[in-house]
């Protein structure tokens, strides 16, 4: 199969998946705090991917190890908790904004820590991008920009995602995506754990609706926005390129917006156009360069 077309087909599945997950975060944050939210999607994401992990363990360099565990935990682990305790104070929207910056923070840490070269064609598809996102949401209405304190940490998590590109990208790109992923969210099933165990978890009464509907939306998050999205994504970043693999995030808001047209919202001229302007920026960012 074109190798090509698997690329475009895993942008567009990780775009719903994690376009859906800001729902999923808000659901379990109905009744579970911020804590035991990501706590819960880090420890499933490692118990659906520990029958691979325990195959993968031997088949990752010794050395590669530590980069291995750096990568989920930057990656993934601080992120997960940064986005949750965010979203008890921010609009699911501003997360969305905010996560987009992901491909800019991409180049930054690329550019000033790992020595990578962005040619122009790559540069302009993030900025054009980036224009048909802001574009995107001065169109959107009743974003809130209060609370800023807690928007920051979602700049923090997307610095740290931009970061776990660049590394994935440099240092494990002859380490299969499943391997990475296994060993990575295993190794973070007993501190997630523990966190469950602090906050109070498991003497919470589960036969309360409230906790049992969060606990399901913080599972769901863990295995599929978490294990199987991480697996995907990891793929991609081999697969194509560590600036079209971080521009999923532009993909969001995108599903975003098909998420309130499937709840009867209605959609502007000036919506449309911005995302069509966001589709053209990833599409300049994976065109074959001319030689």
């Amino acid at each position: 199969m074109n190798n090509k077309f698997i690329s475009w087909a895993i942008f567009c599945i990780l775009s719903i998946v994690w376009g859906s997950s800001f729902i999923l975060i808000k659901e379990g944050l109905t009744a579970l705090s911020a804590y035991q939210v990501a706590s819960l999607r880090m420890l499933f994401s490692g118990l659906v991917l520990l029958p691979f992990a325990i195959s993968s363990f031997k088949k990752i360099p010794k050395e590669k190890m530590g980069i291995v565990f750096l990568s989920g935990f930057l990656g993934n682990f601080i992120p997960a908790y940064l986005f949750c305790i965010a979203e008890t104070n921010i609009d699911s929207s501003l997360a969305g904004i905010l996560n987009s910056l992901t491909p800019l923070f991409t180049i930054l840490v690329g550019l000033s820590f790992f020595n990578t070269s962005i040619n122009k064609q790559k540069m302009l598809g993030v900025i054009i991008g980036f224009i048909g996102l802001c574009l995107l949401f001065a169109a959107g209405k009743n974003i809130s920009f209060q609370n800023l304190s807690f928007a920051s940490l979602v700049l923090v998590a997307t610095f740290f995602y931009g970061l776990n590109v660049n590394v994935v990208g440099k240092y494990l790109n002859n380490i299969r995506a499943i391997d990475i992923a296994s060993v990575a969210f295993a190794l973070l099933i007993i501190p997630s754990a523990f966190i469950l165990y602090m906050t109070g978890y498991f003497s919470m009464s589960f036969n309360n609706p409230g906790v049992q509907q969060a606990t399901m939306a913080s599972i769901a998050l863990g295995v599929v926005g978490t294990a199987i999205a991480s697996i995907l994504f990891y793929m991609l970043i081999k697969r194509s390129s560590i600036i079209f693999a971080s521009m999923v995030t532009y993909g969001i808001p995108v599903i975003a917006v098909a998420w309130g047209l499937y709840y009867g919202e209605s959609i502007s001229s000036l919506q449309i156009g911005s995302l069509l302007i966001i589709l053209a920026g990833v599409y300049i960012v994976n065109k074959p360069q001319r030689s």
